[in-house]
C-alpha cells in the first residue's frame, strides 16, 4: 500500500517545484514527475507509474488535468485504475471514491476541467486571430537580438570566425545563420 504522486508541467519552461512540494507534503513515497504535453497520450513516466500501480496503492496529483487529456481520458484512466484496486486522490478535489456517487462527480469534474481547457485554447486563437490584424505581428516568441545586434555582428565576421562571433555575442551559430539570411534578402 504505497501512496504515490505524479506531477505534470506541459513545457520545458515551466517548473514542477509547486507540485512536488504538495506531493511530498502529502506523504508520497515514490513520485514521478515529467516536462510533457497533456495533449499526447504517450507520456512515459506517467505510463510507467500505471503500470507500477497495484492494488491497496494511491494515486496522488494536484490537479485532474495533470494526468488527464480530456473527460473520456480522465474516466477511463479512472476506471482502470479502479479497476486495478487503487485509491486516486486528487489534492484540489479529494479522494475519489469508487462508488456511484464518487464517479458523478469525478465525471463532472472532468467534463468542467476539460470545458475550462477549450474555452482556455478558444480564447488564446481569438486572441492570435486579432493579433495577426495588426501590421507588426509576428508569429512566435519574440527576438532576443535585435537587427542592429545582428548587423554588428555580420561586420565582426569579416574579420572573425563563427566560433568566434558567437563567443563574444552570445548569439548562437544557428540563429545567427538563419537571422544572417534575413537580413541579406
Amino acid at each position: 500500500m504505497t501512496k504515490y504522486g505524479y506531477a505534470r508541467v506541459s513545457t520545458v519552461s515551466q517548473d514542477l517545484e509547486v507540485q512536488l512540494n504538495r506531493l511530498k507534503e502529502e506523504g508520497c513515497e515514490k513520485i514521478y514527475s515529467e516536462k510533457f504535453t497533456g495533449t499526447k497520450k504517450e507520456r512515459p513516466e506517467f505510463l510507467k507509474l500505471l503500470k507500477e500501480l497495484k492494488e491497496g496503492d494511491t494515486m496522488v496529483v494536484t490537479k485532474l488535468d495533470r494526468f488527464a487529456r480530456s473527460t473520456v481520458d480522465s474516466i477511463q484512466t479512472v476506471r482502470t485504475l479502479f479497476d486495478k484496486g487503487v485509491r486516486v486522490h486528487i489534492l484540489n478535489m479529494g479522494i475519489v471514491e469508487d462508488t456511484i456517487t464518487g464517479r458523478l462527480i469525478f465525471n463532472i469534474m472532468s467534463s468542467f476541467a476539460e470545458f475550462e481547457r477549450d474555452m482556455i485554447v478558444e480564447r488564446t486563437q481569438e486572441g492570435k486571430m486579432i493579433a495577426k490584424q495588426r501590421p507588426d505581428f509576428r508569429e512566435g516568441r519574440p527576438r532576443k537580438h535585435t537587427k542592429q545586434q545582428v548587423y554588428h555582428d555580420l561586420k565582426l565576421l569579416e574579420t572573425h570566425t563563427y566560433k568566434q562571433v558567437e563567443d563574444m555575442t552570445g548569439i548562437q551559430k544557428r540563429t545567427f545563420m538563419r537571422r544572417k539570411n534575413e537580413n541579406l534578402n
